[in-house]
């Protein structure tokens, strides 16, 4: 069984997470085993651990973002040790883009990246659709390694048939402009409204489990209107209505109370589009959040629930 390495900043940690959740099924079939710095047991020594396993793992995963590149170790001890092996055939390393960097010029550059196209994983609307194309080119690898491996085989036999098959070497600067039409941002929205609405009921749940006094209950109204509330003591201490259109008709609205009204908002989402994605943009019209950034569906919906939990958490 290959063993996945993981090479990362700890500025990334969260994500690292994220992604070995989405490994989790590999692991259990058997197909591969993994390990990371947060592996190191009390009293064991740190650099030694890693060393061990940047010379030893068949799968070495480069977490790529402006920290990674920034971190002396990550960069002298870990990635440039991980591609002599990789050149040397001895290991398979696969550069995963976390978020927006200049990484094109690193040693690492050469190779194909993922997700697709070198596109940060924090871009994408659907984080987990990002860690799934992580998933998939870790298992690619790994069965490959399975399917020839055999007592006649090296290690280094295993690991450069599964390089010559699996990451054949290409250019990752493959984007090209895409275009969306009015469909496409309908779909975009209406899965964004369900996102949201899952998003809510699930926090919603978790907030009443975690903070006692705090009762809190969450109303689907319909496909298109869902209605948030949370008490404290039994006292009524914040409330929300989130529903599609709105004012101007083709967003998610946001209202700071409970309502069947459409035709006002505290913010309001619309989706918008780059030559790249859709993604949903704030009006800015709640105080301090008039940045104007592209949110994912995640992002919209911490931008909602953080207007909805604010009044709770300061008190009102």
């Amino acid at each position: 069984m290959p063993k996945v390495f993981f090479s990362y900043s700890h500025a990334d940690e969260a994500l690292r997470d994220q992604i070995e959740t989405q490994l989790a099924l590999l692991k259990r079939q058997g197909i591969i085993d993994v390990w990371h710095d947060r592996r190191i047991g009390a009293g064991r020594e740190f650099a030694r651990e890693i060393d061990q396993h940047v010379e030893s793992d068949e799968i070495i995963l480069l977490l790529v973002s402006a920290d990674f590149l920034a971190s002396d170790y990550c960069y002298e001890k870990e990635m440039l040790r991980a591609l002599t092996r990789h050149d040397a055939g001895e290991a398979v390393v696969i550069p995963v883009i976390l978020r927006a960097c200049d990484w094109h010029g690193a040693p690492f550059g050469k190779l194909n990246a993922v997700p697709r196209d070198g596109k940060p994983i924090t871009q994408f609307a659907d984080r987990d659709a990002a860690m799934l194309e992580v998933a998939r080119a870790v298992r690619s690898v790994a069965e490959r390694f399975g399917s020839v491996a055999s007592p006649k085989k090296s290690a280094q036999d295993v690991a450069r048939s599964s390089l010559q098959g699996a990451l054949s070497p290409r250019s990752s600067n493959l984007r090209l402009a895409k275009t969306f039409n009015d469909k496409d941002k309908d779909e975009f929205r209406t899965e964004g409204f369900e996102y949201l609405s899952r998003f809510f009921e699930n926090s919603i749940a978790e907030l009443s489990k975690r903070n006692p006094g705090i009762e809190a209950t969450f109303r689907k109204i319909d496909a298109n209107r869902f209605v948030a509330k949370a008490y404290r003591n039994g006292r009524s201490a914040t409330s929300c209505t989130v529903f599609m259109g709105g004012m101007m008709g083709n967003g998610i609205s946001y209202l700071a109370r409970e309502t069947t009204e459409s035709n006002s908002h505290n913010e309001m989402l619309t989706v918008e589009a780059d030559d790249q994605a859709l993604y949903f943009q704030s009006f800015g019209m709640a105080v301090g959040r008039g940045n104007r950034q592209k949110l994912s569906y995640e992002g919209a919906a911490e931008l909602y629930w953080t207007m909805f939990i604010e009044p709770l958490q300061q008190g009102k």
